[in-house]
């Protein structure tokens, strides 16, 4: 029989909550964009200053990571951008960070990287987040992709664009049609602008200030992609760049854009102890690779993989939050599960079409999305945050919402506690 030391104490996965979530308005990428001549990580510290000023109740130095997302890591998005941020937003030199790169779901992956080390035992609070200044660093400028891929036809050369990797989308499911496509489009300005109306975009906004020159100062408050009013008939006279007589345009799918967004998180013993606000519950989380030729796909079997091991069905889901990269990818989704273009529990507050997607930093603002609207609606347990990832992927994560009346992650009493360390070490 084999000893283990006397020392080592028996490990339970403890519950990971959603404490907090921040972003910047998101700005169109490029020389008029409002984050021209703004730094990326700049964009990130604003947020990170920004959720400690809204949870004083938390010690600074009680943080124990900094996980930051970009899908550019060069220039100002370089530099191990999870610990530069740390220091620049002064947080104390104690505080580690590191920098992760998933493309398009960097922030998420930001979120369940250290959700694990939650789990684990790892750590008690950690920032997760994520930016992309898409007018500093275009998606693959820079890159220099193997030629393997093309000389042994590893994949598709259009899998490299992800508007191609949007058509082929259209191709494999015919009755996605441009028609359909563009009505989802407009739908999702007509809700963004719905909520911006009722105030449900704008408290989880941090103003950003910038300067051009010739021009002074200007004050940031909010996102500059939106295009309300927009109409079907706006849609339809768009060119289709990447095939002629295509189905994907400017209008159906999301922009280039600059932001950052994050966010806190915390074990729930920690966000009981530190006086934190739980937001939702972490249930599970999985991602998924698919052919790079049509990574729109990825988020189905992404979420099939979250939902057999959270042991719930599609049918248990009362929200979705699908990062609307491309229209057409949202609605193979909905049609593989059975589900109606126009569904009331589909991105409520509108999608990326509208908002934008600065690629790395787009996961947690589905998620800071995904709270509000669990706290706006306490007849929903489950909801999803979901997203497709460039070069073939989906990426999913499942929450529970603590503000419905059978949520199952209550913060165990003191005697609860107690309780199980006595089982634990019996």
């Amino acid at each position: 029989m084999s000893h283990h030391g006397s020392g080592a104490a028996q490990r339970t996965v403890r519950d990971v909550v959603f404490v907090d979530g921040v972003r910047t308005p998101f700005g169109r990428a490029g020389e008029k964009g409002i984050y021209a001549g703004t730094r990326a990580d700049d964009l990130i510290v604003k947020c990170i200053r920004e959720l400690m000023r809204r949870n004083p109740s938390l010690p600074a130095e009680r943080i124990d990571e900094v996980a930051i997302a970009a899908t550019t890591q060069t220039g100002d998005q370089g530099l191990t951008l999870g610990r530069t941020a740390a220091l620049l937003a002064g947080l104390p030199r104690t505080v580690p960070g590191f920098a992760i790169d998933r493309m398009c779901a960097g922030a998420m992956t930001a979120v369940t990287a250290t959700a694990g080390g939650i789990g684990f035992g790892a750590y008690d609070v950690v920032i997760a987040g994520g930016v992309e200044h898409m007018g500093n660093h275009p998606m693959g400028a820079g890159a220099d992709p193997n030629p393997r891929f093309m000389s042994e036809r590893l994949v598709d050369p259009a899998a490299l664009n992800m508007g191609n990797t949007a058509e082929n989308l259209h191709d494999r499911f015919p009755a996605i049609t441009k028609q359909r496509t563009d009505a989802y489009a407009v739908a999702s300005q007509e809700k963004l602008a719905a909520a911006y109306g009722a105030g449900n975009i704008q408290p989880d906004l941090v103003p950003v200030a910038t300067k051009k020159p010739g021009q002074g100062w200007t004050v940031n408050s909010v996102d500059e992609p939106p295009r309300p009013g927009t109409t079907l008939a706006d849609l339809a006279a768009l060119r289709t760049p990447f095939r002629a007589h295509g189905r994907v345009t400017a209008g159906n799918a999301a922009g280039l854009n600059d932001g950052a967004t994050a966010a806190l998180l915390a074990s729930s013993e920690a966000a009981a102890e530190l006086g934190l606000p739980v937001k939702m519950r972490m249930v599970s989380f999985a991602y998924a690779g698919v052919e790079p030729e049509v990574m729109g796909i990825g988020p189905v079997p992404a979420t099939k993989k979250a939902l057999r091991n959270a042991g719930l069905d599609i049918s248990d889901i009362g929200l979705f939050e699908i990062n609307e990269a491309f229209a057409v990818q949202v609605l193979s989704f909905l049609d593989h599960f059975g589900i109606a273009d126009d569904d009331p529990r589909v991105n409520r507050y509108g999608g990326a079409i509208a908002v934008g997607h600065p690629l790395a930093s787009s996961g947690v603002r589905l998620m800071t999305q995904l709270a509000h609207q669990f706290e706006a609606d306490p007849s929903v347990r489950y909801g999803i945050t979901t997203m497709c990832v460039g070069l073939g992927m989906g990426a999913t994560v499942i929450w529970e919402n603590p503000h419905h009346p059978d949520y199952s992650g209550a913060a165990p009493t003191a005697a609860a506690t107690a309780t199980a360390a006595e089982g634990a070490t019996a």
